[in-house]
């Protein structure tokens, strides 16, 4: 039976409320693309494990998979023709027998700040909430005096927690605010002062690699530069062996040259856990060029201390 045609296209998603506004998004793309009746494409949500841990770091109890396992599970056993990802949840080495099919087209990538107008606006000793250790070796990198500690749960948990006094502060991704129709929460901090995490503000859609009518459909939705920018910041990342663990921070995107054809221009960060040390460096590079990211990350790893390099299991 085709999906979509011969019964509804099954999109798996997270049940929270960021991810059901990304999924409607992706079925929103396919019933343009393909010019079908809402009701040939149908959402399951599912809650991921990852949304029932609220009181511990997910890189302490599984990484990225967390966000993955269910909607992996639903579309091996045949529950769902495809997922829908924020790509930077999604673990940089995945099973052969899934295939990241298409890319929407990225929102903005930068953090923005809650709870005030700059880092450097922040009382001495301010209690700053976050659960990515690439904001965590930030923030210390700029102000050491800082007090961060965990928050967890979505965004709605987590403003009101800042609202309560619980926390001084938080960052929280511009695309995920602009999603909720929260654009106006916090001020956007630069990407020269906070480079974001690999793939922030993408959304990916993945099915089973065997599943040719679904990689039709999908691959007609899918943004071309912003599916080359995420696989360059991946591959940069998988080079690093970087995990849930890592402080890195990557961001490339697709420009045109003076010749007129396409370049692709990644800019990377790793650092210490507490921000005392940090590695930055850019390349541009033609795209196509499928060395080039991993070979900035060994570039940069030979840069790093022996202290740093551990951080990425050298």
């Amino acid at each position: 039976m085709r999906p979509g045609i011969d019964r509804p296209l099954r999109i798996g998603t997270r049940q929270s409320p960021l991810a059901m506004v990304q999924a409607k998004m992706a079925a929103k793309a396919i019933i343009s693309a393909q010019g079908w009746r809402n009701d040939q494409v149908e959402l399951v949500p599912m809650i991921a494990t990852g949304d029932k841990i609220q009181d511990r770091a997910l890189a302490d109890v599984g990484g990225k998979a967390l966000w993955t396992k269910e909607l992996d599970r639903a579309l091996a056993e045949g529950e769902i023709d495809c997922a829908v990802h924020s790509m930077k949840d999604v673990e940089t080495i995945r099973p052969d027998d899934f295939t990241i099919a298409a890319m929407l087209e990225r929102a903005d990538v930068h953090d923005r700040l809650i709870g005030a107008k700059t880092i450097k606006d922040l009382p001495e000793g301010a209690i700053v909430g976050t659960a990515s250790p690439r904001r965590k070796a930030q923030l210390l990198r700029h102000r050491p005096d800082l007090d961060i500690r965990l928050i967890r749960g979505n965004v709605q948990t987590r403003l009101k927690k800042i609202a309560d006094g619980e926390y001084n502060a938080s960052i929280l991704a511009a695309a995920g605010l602009d999603r909720l129709d929260m654009g106006d929460e916090g001020r956007k901090i630069s990407t020269g002062l906070m480079l974001p995490a690999p793939s922030q503000g993408a959304i990916g859609i993945e099915t089973l690699s065997d599943a040719q009518d679904v990689r039709r459909l999908l691959h007609a939705i899918s943004h071309a530069d912003t599916f080359r920018s995420v696989i360059a910041e991946r591959t940069f990342l998988a080079e690093l062996t970087a995990d849930c663990h890592s402080p890195v921070a990557a961001l490339a995107r697709v420009r045109a040259n003076d010749e007129n054809t396409s370049e692709i221009e990644l800019r990377a960060q790793i650092l210490l856990p507490d921000g005392s040390e940090s590695v930055s460096e850019s390349i541009v590079f033609p795209v196509g060029d499928v060395k080039a990211a991993a070979n900035l990350a060994g570039k940069m790893l030979g840069q790093a201390s022996a202290e740093l390099k551990a951080v990425f299991g050298r």
